[in-house]
């Protein structure tokens, strides 16, 4: 008689309370830093090229990783054929949220941006119950669902309505949904390790990338771009570059700690801040009241869903390590009494 093995499903490792919280407020500070920078490069300055900015981004990651890992700083696997097997289908998710997320960062207002993004919670929800087999409390549900009719009052009053905009900017929520939730499963079943993701990831993106700056003229517009020699420009621009490196870190690292939809909440809240600057800063917010009252229905919506989430979540884990508990506890009872029937029978 032969006795199968059963895996018993093991528990993530528990973080501390200030890891989780630490990585998620360093997220959020770059973030929301970032889309500052970018959308003075890129609205103020009218620079001619997401992509490109996309580029040097990936290029400062390369660069950065690759000298700390010769001076053995940090550490990750050598590049060999199982390395493409192993981090796919992530650089596809990786290369679609940069390029789409500097789109749209051009295309929208800010606040309108900020409102839009937060159909990324319901995707990285729906993500995670598929992909991760997670699941959520009905509140935490409902909470959701009052976000996006705070979005969608928000945006159904937007007279700046630009369907490229928009198309750019819900391409971008899928993208960052499908990015967040492979990003933890990468993490947590293979060995590249965070920094190995965000190196291999830039390494396998960049190329392509430049090859469609290069088809689509972008390539000769920032060649010719009158700025280069404007020192506050070249400054923020190097600024986005070295600041979209600690963006894909931060990211990598709250995904570490937290979960897809805990780096998702916290892109949310960090959005309040910048839907209220957005209002001063950049000038192409047109006000309307109906607009004003969904963004506020919105952020509300989002701050009482982080609040359920962060409440929730320890429970939930709770629930979850006791049921991975009972059912260690029912499989080793099941292989014990396969042995003792083995031993019988002999």
């Amino acid at each position: 008689m032969t006795v199968t093995s059963v895996q018993i499903p093991v528990p993530e490792p528990e973080h501390s309370g200030l890891s989780k919280f630490l990585s998620a407020a360093f997220y959020a500070l770059i973030s929301f830093l970032i889309i500052i920078v970018n959308k003075t490069i890129l609205t103020n300055y009218r620079f001619p090229s997401y992509m490109f900015l996309g580029v040097g981004q990936m290029a400062t990651t390369i660069i950065v990783l690759y000298a700390a890992k010769m001076k053995q700083t940090i550490h990750f696997q050598d590049f060999d054929r199982s390395i493409l097997y192993k981090i796919f289908p992530l650089p596809l998710f990786y290369v679609g949220n940069h390029i789409t997320g500097l789109a749209s960062t051009k295309k929208l207002s800010l606040p309108m941006f900020t409102v839009l993004r937060k159909f990324t919670i319901i995707m990285t929800m729906i993500m995670e119950s598929k992909i991760l087999r997670k699941t959520f409390p009905s509140q935490v549900v409902y909470s959701v669902f009052a976000i996006l009719l705070g979005a969608l009052l928000a945006a159904s009053s937007d007279l700046a309505f630009d369907l490229e905009a928009y198309t750019f900017i819900l391409l971008n929520d899928l993208f960052t949904a499908a990015s967040g939730v492979y990003t933890k499963k990468k993490l947590g079943s293979e060995e590249l390790g965070k920094y190995g993701l965000m190196f291999y990831n830039a390494c396998i993106v960049i190329l392509p990338t430049l090859m469609a700056t290069s088809y689509t003229d972008d390539l000769q517009k920032v060649i010719a771009f009158e700025h280069w020699v404007t020192f506050t420009f070249i400054f923020y621009f190097l600024m986005s570059c070295v600041m979209g490196f600690i963006l894909m870190y931060s990211i990598v690292l709250c995904s570490h700690y937290n979960s897809a939809l805990t780096t998702t909440v916290v892109g949310a809240v960090k959005n309040v801040a910048v839907a209220y600057i957005g209002m001063f800063v950049g000038g192409d917010y047109v006000f309307s009241w109906l607009n004003f009252v969904g963004l506020n229905i919105c952020i509300s919506g989002g701050l009482v869903y982080s609040y359920l989430a962060f409440r929730s979540s320890p429970a939930h884990d709770d629930s979850t390590n006791r049921t991975q508990e009972q059912q260690g506890e029912q499989v080793t009872k099941e292989e014990v009494n396969c042995t003792e029937k083995q031993k019988t029978m002999l």
